[in-house]
C-alpha cells in the first residue's frame, strides 16, 4: 500500500483494514474511539463542486473508486482538512506534486489533473497530526487556482472516462489480473484475500486503478496512468508495468536463490565434516586436520631448525590446530608452516677441497681469468686450512668478532667475458650446488626482503625462495646485474642487499615473510655487474671486487677453438669431419666481423657460418666444408670493421688524432676531429659532450693558444678563424677528462697542417701548465686499442704500473711511449715537418669527376 505522509509516521490503519475499504464498495461503519464518519459513499462525479479545496500530495496518485489513507502534518493542510469537515460537502480536490522533496509545492509545481475524493473519516492522533481516509470519485483538470492562502483553491472541470467494450478489452482485463497474481506468488507479503478480490473485478476501469494502487511504480507512470482517458490505453500502460515488475523480480528471485544454493551447500558441507569427526572419534581414528598438524610436527623436527625458528613454528602449529578448515587464517598459517620446514636450516654440500681438482675444472671451463681463479683457489685452500685446524680456532673463538665462513665476490667486466658462466664453474670446482637470480630491473625492496604476511598472497623475497628450490644453505649464489637495480620512489632495493651481502650481518638474515632468522653466512655470493658507477657506495664497500677485463685476439682464438665452435657444432648438429675452422678464417671473424671485448657477437658469427654449412650439407651440394677467409666473406657478407686502414684513412687529414675511451663495453677508439673557419676566436663543441669533457677540451684550447709560440704555430691564427671540434658518433653520450691530450695533440695538428701518426693513439688528461695526468681504465683502453690495429700508445707516466695488468702478448706487440707533459705527447703523435709537407702533397685525396644525373620523371 503506496501512502501520502505529509509529516512523521503515526498510528496507521492495519493492511487488512486498508484492503476492505479499498475494494469493497461500501465504507465500513465501525468507528474508533478517537474517529468520526464523515460521508457516504458517493458515486462518480455526483454532487463535485466547480471550486475545490486543493490538498496537495508528495509521492503519491490517488486514483478514483479506491480508498486512501492520509496523514496529515502542516498547518496549512491541517487548515484545509478542519474547513472541509465542518462543511457540507466533505469533498477535496488531491493533486500530486511533480517534485516529491518540496515541502510546500506552489501552483506551478503541482501536476494538472488530479482526484477529487471524498473525507469518509477522520482520526486526530496525540501528536497533533491528522489521519484521513479518503476515497477518489472521479478525475477533474485544474482551470486556474483561486486561492494560495491559507490554503490552495482551484476551479476545476471533471474529465470522463472513455470506456471501450469488446473482446480486446476483456483480453486485456484478464492479462492484467493474471500479471498481477503472478506477481502476488513472487512477493509472500501480499494477501491471499487482496488477490482474490483483484482476481473477482470485473469492470476493467476499477481493475486498472486497484492494481495501479497497489503496484510499485514511478511516481511519473503513475500520474501518466491517471491522466490517460482511454480504458483500453491504460492497460496496455498497466500490461507494460506489470510486465518490467515480473522481470525484475524474476531476477532477484534467481539471485537469492544462486546465494541460498551457496549457503546450503557450505552448510551442508560443514554439518558433514561434523558427522565425520564424530564418526573418527568413535572409531579412534584420526581426522584430516588432526593428521595434518602431526604431520607438521614431524616435519618440523626433522628440519633442525635454530632455536627461535622451532618456537615460532610450534606457536603457529598450536593456532592452526585450533582453527577450523573453513577460517581464512587456516590457509594464511598452513602456506607459513609450509614455507619453514621446506627451507634447507641444516643441510648443506660438502666442499670439494682438492686444490688441484679445483684447478683443472676452472681450467677446463674457462680460458684466462687467472686472478679470478686464484681467489677461488685461495678460498677453498682457507676452508681446507680451517677446517684441518677446526680445534684450534674454537678454542680462540670470539664472541664479538664472528668467524666469517661465506665470501662475498663482485665481478666488474664488459658483456660476454663469462662472467655469469665462470659462477656455475665455481660451483662444479667446489662441488656446490648453483643458483642464479637476476637484479636487472628490481625496483621494490619487497623482492629481497618479502612481504609481510598481513598482505593477501604475500611471499618470501628472492634470496628465500631459491634457497628453498636449491634446497641448500651453503650453495654459489649469484646475483646477476646488480649495476642495474633501480632507485626511485617504489623503493631501493639496493639498501636491501646490504645485509644479504655483508659478513656481518647476514648470519641472522630476517626476511619480513619468514620473521625468523636464517643464516646466509655459509653462502657463497658472487654479484655481477658492467659497470662500477651505479652501484651504491655502501653496497660496493662491502663486496670483494674483481675485475674482468676484455679478451686480447690471441685469446679468442683459443677460446673459439675450445669452447665456441664445438658447442656450435653441436648445436647445429654438425660433426667435427663435416667443418673445420683455419687460423685466417677466425682471424677474419675477429677482426673484420667483431669488435667486442668479449666473444658473445663472435660465437654468433661463428654460429652463422655453422648454420650456412648445415645447409649447404642438408641440400647435398657438399660433405665437409673448410671454413677459409673466403667463405667466411661468402658466408657473413660485407665486413663490418676495417681496421687500421680506417684510422689511417681518418688520421691522414691534420686536425684529427685517435684517443682511447674506456666504455661499459671494454674500450674503444674515438677520433678527434678539428677543423678551423673564417672567424675570430670562436670555439664550438659538437658530439655529445659531458661537462667535464667540455672543460677539457677548453683548457686544451687555452694551454695551446698560451704556448702558441713556443709550439712554432702562427699566433695570428686565433684572431681570424674560428675552430669547431667535434667527436663523432653523436647520439652516444662522452664524458671523462682523459682525452684532454688527444684535443690538445688535434688542436696542434689542425694549426700546424701536421698531420697525427696513423698507428699512435693516446689517452691523458691535461693541464693548463700542460702536465699530463693519470687516468684509469688504462688496461681495457689498451685493449681496445689491440683490436683496432694501433702499434703505438701514448699513456701518461704515471700509468706505468697499469702496463703489468696486460697480457704479455699485448706487451711485446705493443710500444708504449710515456709523457710527462704535451710537448712529449706532441713529438710523438705528430708526423715531422717535412715529412707532414710531403705527405700532405702525395695524399692529397683524389675526387672522382661528378657523375651526371639525369632528372627522371615523377611516379605517382
Amino acid at each position: 500500500m503506496r501512502e501520502f505522509f505529509d509529516d512523521d509516521d503515526t498510528t496507521e490503519l492495519s493492511l487488512e483494514q486498508m484492503l476492505l475499504r479499498t475494494l469493497t464498495p461500501e465504507i465500513i461503519n465501525k468507528q474508533d474511539a478517537n474517529s468520526e464518519v464523515l460521508g457516504e459513499k458517493e458515486e462518480p462525479g455526483s454532487a463535485i463542486p466547480d471550486v475545490l479545496p486543493i490538498l496537495p500530495l508528495r509521492g503519491l496518485v490517488v486514483y478514483p473508486q479506491v480508498v486512501v489513507p492520509l496523514t496529515i502534518g502542516q498547518q496549512r493542510s491541517i487548515h484545509l482538512v478542519d474547513e472541509v469537515v465542518t462543511g457540507d460537502q466533505k469533498m477535496i480536490g488531491l493533486i500530486t506534486s511533480k517534485n516529491p522533496e518540496l515541502e510546500q509545492p506552489n501552483p506551478e509545481d503541482l501536476y494538472s489533473i488530479g482526484t477529487a475524493a471524498l473525507v469518509h473519516r477522520l482520526f486526530r492522533a496525540p501528536d497533533g497530526t491528522i489521519r484521513l481516509v479518503v476515497q477518489g470519485i472521479a478525475r477533474y483538470r485544474i482551470v486556474e487556482y483561486i486561492q494560495t492562502e491559507p490554503y490552495l483553491k482551484a476551479k476545476v472541470e471533471l474529465i470522463p472516462e472513455t470506456v471501450e467494450e469488446g473482446t480486446e478489452i476483456e483480453a486485456l482485463a484478464r492479462s492484467a489480473r493474471s500479471q498481477f497474481e503472478h506477481i502476488a506468488e513472487m512477493i509472500p507479503s501480499i494477501p491471499r484475500e487482496l488477490v482474490a478480490a483483484v482476481l473477482s473485478l470485473e469492470d476493467p476501469l476499477q481493475i486498472v486503478y486497484t492494481i495501479a494502487n497497489f503496484q510499485r511504480m514511478e511516481l511519473a507512470d503513475a500520474q501518466e496512468l491517471l491522466e490517460i482517458d482511454s480504458v483500453s490505453q491504460k492497460l496496455l500502460k498497466l500490461a507494460g508495468i506489470l510486465a518490467h515488475e515480473i522481470e525484475v523480480l524474476e531476477i532477484g528471485q534467481k539471485i537469492q536463490n544462486e546465494a541460498r544454493t551457496e549457503i546450503e551447500k557450505v552448510q551442508r558441507e560443514y554439518f558433514l565434516r561434523e558427522q565425520l569427526k564424530a564418526i573418527q572419534k568413535e572409531l579412534g581414528e584420526a581426522d584430516e586436520q588432526q593428521a595434518e598438524v602431526e604431520e607438521f610436527r614431524k616435519k618440523i623436527a626433522a628440519a633442525k631448525m635454530p632455536e627461535e625458528a622451532e618456537k615460532q613454528a610450534l606457536q603457529e602449529l598450536d593456532r592452526l590446530s585450533r582453527l577450523p578448515t573453513s577460517a581464512a587464517e587456516y590457509g594464511v598459517i598452513r602456506t607459513y608452516l609450509d614455507w619453514l620446514v621446506s627451507l634447507p636450516w641444516s643441510i648443506t654440500s660438502s666442499d670439494n677441497l682438492d686444490i688441484a681438482h679445483a684447478r683443472q675444472v676452472l681450467d677446463q671451463d674457462h680460458y684466462g681469468l687467472e686472478d679470478v681463479k686464484e681467489r677461488i683457489l685461495e678460498y677453498l685452500a682457507v676452508r681446507k686450512l680451517r677446517l684441518e685446524r677446526s680445534a684450534e680456532i674454537l678454542e680462540e673463538e670470539d664472541s664479538i668478532r664472528r668467524v666469517r665462513e661465506g665470501v662475498i665476490l663482485c665481478f666488474i667486466g664488459p658483456p660476454g667475458v663469462g662472467k655469469t658462466s665462470l659462477g656455475r664453474s665455481i660451483a662444479h670446482a667446489m662441488g656446490r650446488k648453483f643458483i642464479r637470480i637476476s637484479l636487472g630491473g628490481i625496483r621494490d625492496e619487497a623482492e629481497i626482503r618479502g612481504h609481510r604476511r598481513t598482505y593477501i598472497g604475500a611471499l618470501p623475497g628472492r634470496i628465500i625462495q631459491a634457497l628453498r628450490r636449491i634446497e641448500s644453505r651453503n650453495p654459489v649464489f649469484m646475483l646477476d646485474e646488480v649495476d642495474k637495480l633501480v632507485f626511485d620512489f617504489h623503493g631501493d632495493p639496493a639498501s636491501a642487499l646490504l645485509e644479504v651481502l655483508d659478513p656481518e650481518q647476514n648470519q641472522e638474515f630476517r626476511d619480513n615473510y619468514i620473521e625468523v632468522p636464517f643464516d646466509l653466512s655459509q653462502v657463497m655470493f658472487i654479484t655481477t655487474a658492467n659497470t662500477l658507477e651505479t652501484i651504491p657506495g655502501p653496497l660496493l664497500d662491502r663486496m670483494e671486487v674483481i675485475h674482468i677485463s676484455g679478451y686480447t685476439e690471441r685469446e679468442k682464438m683459443a677460446i673459439a677453438r675450445n669452447y665456441l665452435i664445438p658447442r656450435q657444432i653441436k648445436e647445429n648438429g654438425l660433426r667435427e669431419s663435416e667443418i673445420k675452422f683455419t687460423d685466417e678464417a677466425l682471424e677474419k671473424i675477429i677482426r673484420s666481423y667483431t669488435r667486442e671485448a668479449g666473444v658473445r657477437n663472435l660465437e654468433r658469427e661463428i654460429g652463422a657460418v655453422c648454420r650456412k654449412v648445415v645447409t649447404k650439407i642438408a641440400e647435398g651440394k657438399t660433405d665437409q666444408v673448410e671454413v677459409t677467409p673466403e667463405v667466411v666473406k661468402e658466408f657473413l657478407g660485407r665486413e663490418q670493421y676495417f681496421s687500421t686502414e680506417e684510422i689511417a684513412e681518418r688520421t691522414s687529414i691534420p686536425g684529427v688524432a685517435t684517443g682511447l675511451a674506456w666504455t661499459p663495453a671494454g674500450g674503444d677508439i674515438l677520433f678527434i676531429e678539428a677543423t678551423s673557419m673564417p672567424g675570430s676566436k670562436g670555439f664550438q663543441l659538437t658530439g655529445s659532450l659531458g661537462n667535464v669533457m667540455q672543460e677539457s677540451a677548453r683548457a686544451a684550447l687555452s694551454y695551446v693558444r698560451s704556448r702558441a709560440a713556443e709550439l712554432g704555430l702562427d699566433s695570428k691564427f686565433f684572431d681570424k678563424s674560428d675552430i669547431h671540434l667535434h667527436i663523432p658518433a653523436g647520439a652516444q653520450p662522452k664524458d671523462g677528462p682523459s682525452a684532454g691530450v688527444t684535443i690538445a695533440t688535434a688542436l696542434v695538428s689542425l694549426i700546424s697542417q701536421r698531420p697525427v701518426k696513423s698507428e699512435v693513439g693516446m689517452t691523458g688528461e691535461i693541464t693548463l701548465r700542460g702536465q699530463v695526468l693519470p687516468v684509469g681504465g688504462i688496461k681495457e683502453k689498451v685493449l681496445a686499442a689491440h683490436r683496432s690495429g694501433l702499434k703505438t700508445i701514448i699513456l701518461p707516466t704515471k700509468n706505468k704500473p697499469d702496463l703489468d695488468d696486460l697480457p704479455e702478448e699485448v706487451r711485446k706487440e705493443m710500444n708504449f711511449i710515456f709523457a710527462n707533459t704535451i710537448e712529449d705527447v706532441l713529438n710523438a703523435a705528430l708526423e715531422p715537418e717535412k715529412q707532414a709537407k710531403l705527405k700532405l702533397a702525395t695524399e692529397k685525396p683524389k675526387r672522382k669527376p661528378a657523375k651526371k644525373i639525369t632528372p627522371q620523371p615523377a611516379m605517382d
